[in-house]
């Protein structure tokens, strides 16, 4: 089977979420045959949108400020709107992530924004497909999914630090194995159903 493309569309503001992106990308690398481009979305190129527009996948991905994405990551959904008029990602696989200072932080509605940005798009979105962590008295904040997100990977990072939760990262490399994964079960029914 061919090879295939990968590209997370991101925005960092003080580098957590471009952490997460980078385990994201290990995550999708970690499976053969796996190509991952990251884009900064605050500053896009002509380059980078072709990028995205000759992808398999893309994951999405932004800090959550006041409950929502960052402005960088809205005003780059506003940009899209081009493709969304041919429907040049139609059919493209789709995923999300996010990270915020606090524990909730309204992280979900972001990643609830991320989804319904790729439903506009037509795209087919990817979960996270991990039970939740840390949610027993003998589990531990160690534990992948600590945050207890499905929709997408959730992330917690505190406000006066530049590390990320090890836990946290490690979810985001299962959020680019799985999407990595399901890009090729995808490609290769595509290919078989023109067969």
């Amino acid at each position: 089977m061919s090879d295939i493309s990968i590209v997370i569309a991101s925005h960092s503001g003080y580098g957590h979420t471009a952490q997460i992106a980078t385990a994201v990308a290990d995550g999708a690398l970690s499976i053969a045959g796996t190509h991952v481009h990251r884009v900064d979305v605050a500053s896009l190129s002509d380059a980078d949108w072709e990028l995205m527009d000759a992808a398999d996948a893309i994951i999405f991905g932004t800090p959550t400020y006041m409950g929502t994405a960052s402005g960088a990551f809205h005003a780059f959904a506003e940009a899209s709107s081009k493709r969304w008029m041919t429907r040049a990602w139609s059919d493209k696989l789709a995923a999300g992530f996010t990270n915020s200072g606090s524990m909730s932080g309204d992280k979900l509605h972001t990643l609830q924004y991320l989804a319904l940005l790729a439903a506009q798009h037509g795209m087919l979105w990817v979960s996270l497909n991990l039970l939740p962590g840390w949610n027993t008295t003998t589990s531990s904040p160690q534990d992948d999914n600590r945050l207890g997100f499905y929709l997408g990977a959730g992330a917690q990072s505190f406000n006066d630090t530049p590390a990320v939760h090890d836990a946290d990262l490690n979810t985001a490399r299962h959020l680019g194995r799985r999407v990595a994964e399901h890009t090729r079960i995808h490609r290769a029914g595509l290919a078989a159903a023109t067969h």
